[in-house]
């Protein structure tokens, strides 16, 4: 095992393109570090940085105590997985889960040894002798793990590795996954476009955008305190909805809407006392949005009120969209605010009966809304 260092690594291609920035990231021994982000942010380039597959062209990356900015990938003691697996389709499942340590010329009964003890860690000892094409999607995956278990690495890269699965099989082998680093304590930095799968996996995560590092953190963290606009939008579902709003006299004003902030929210963000009289970003989370009629009485300036356009039943909850008429803010872009009377999103409970078409009250918990700076984009706290 060996921890990570990337210190002030940079990207530049040959035509100038800057795929990163500055990129700084310790990661733990045995951490299992996920750096997540829109596609096209830079995330799967660090990874390749990491395993060699990429030049840095600046800064420094450590694998425990070496340097290896100019080591060759296969000397680096990593094991890499990809999402389309890199199976060899003419070998069995033994073959492929043993060929790393074939071409390292491990003895003959060691192989047998660690492959049969990934098969059986992966549940895949019925599946030895068959070839790739006779798997599913999910024992597939399980094989590529088994390559990388039984070279024993002190590194796991994986490079969205459940991209290409079904939605049920991709809650299942996230678990797996995640079940395996532990069992193992392999220093493991997993890249995924999906903020739910890193959320539920990672130790931490590190939110990317445009090639710059936006927020690390652990999920928790990233979800209660949230440094940025974009972090804030990106880390949640449904997204967090953003709106400029103007604070007055400890009053929010989204629009033609207000909401009354008590004492409290100011001693927990003192430097939101700045504000005063001044247009901020708001953000509320739909998972603190209800049916007023359902909750019971509400205090006086906890509530909006306003006309349901679309409902969504889940079953468990129901998403319901709804118009605020103030601009709002686009995480990607926050220079560019929408136009007025757009639409936000809530999380209701089953029990609401609010229909499309529909004036309604809209319940809100102020103590779990988020400010940030108009201009800077960035969490007022103080």
């Amino acid at each position: 095992m060996a921890p990570i260092t990337i210190d002030r690594v940079d990207k530049v291609y040959p035509n100038g393109f800057h795929a990163i920035h500055e990129l700084c990231l310790n990661v733990e021994d045995g951490e299992f570090l996920v750096l997540v982000g829109p596609s096209g942010c830079g995330k799967s380039t660090a990874l390749r940085m990491v395993a060699g597959l990429e030049e840095v062209s600046s800064g420094l990356l450590q694998i425990g105590e070496r340097v290896v900015n100019d080591v060759e990938p296969k000397n680096r003691d990593i094991a890499m997985v990809f999402q389309n697996y890199a199976l060899y389709p003419h070998m069995t499942v033994r073959d492929n889960i043993g060929f790393a340590l074939k071409l390292a010329k491990v003895p003959k009964k060691e192989i047998a040894r660690r492959v049969d003890e990934a098969a059986q860690m992966l549940e895949l000892s019925e599946q030895l002798d068959k070839k790739p094409a006779q798997l599913s999607g999910g024992q597939r995956q399980r094989v590529a793990m088994g390559r990388a278990i039984v070279r024993q690495p002190a590194v796991f890269l994986m490079d969205e590795p459940l991209s290409n699965l079904d939605a049920k099989l991709r809650v299942q082998m996230r678990a797996e996954i995640s079940r395996l680093q532990r069992q193992l304590g392999v220093t493991t930095i997993y890249v995924t476009h999906d903020q739910v799968e890193a959320m539920t996996m990672g130790d931490r995560v590190a939110v990317l955008m445009d090639g710059h590092l936006q927020q690390v953190d652990t999920p928790q963290n990233l979800y209660d305190r949230p440094d940025n606009v974009f972090v804030a939008a990106f880390i949640g579902s449904p997204s967090m909805n953003l709106y400029e709003a103007e604070l007055l006299d400890n009053q929010l004003h989204i629009g033609s809407h207000q909401l009354t902030l008590p004492e409290s929210v100011f001693v927990r963000r003192p430097a939101l006392r700045e504000y005063q009289g001044r247009r901020i970003v708001v953000g509320l989370r739909p998972e603190d949005l209800e049916d007023a009629s359902i909750t019971g009485p509400v205090p006086s300036g906890t509530t909006i009120t306003s006309t349901v356009e679309l409902t969504e039943s889940l079953g468990s909850e129901i998403v319901v969209h709804f118009m605020l008429d103030e601009s709002r803010v686009d995480p990607g872009n926050p220079d560019a605010a929408e136009d007025l009377s757009s639409s936000a999103v809530a999380r209701f409970d089953p029990r609401s009966r609010c229909r499309a078409g529909e004036a309604i009250d809209i319940a809100v918990t102020i103590d779990n809304l988020h400010y940030f700076d108009i201009d800077e984009h960035t969490a007022i706290w103080g």
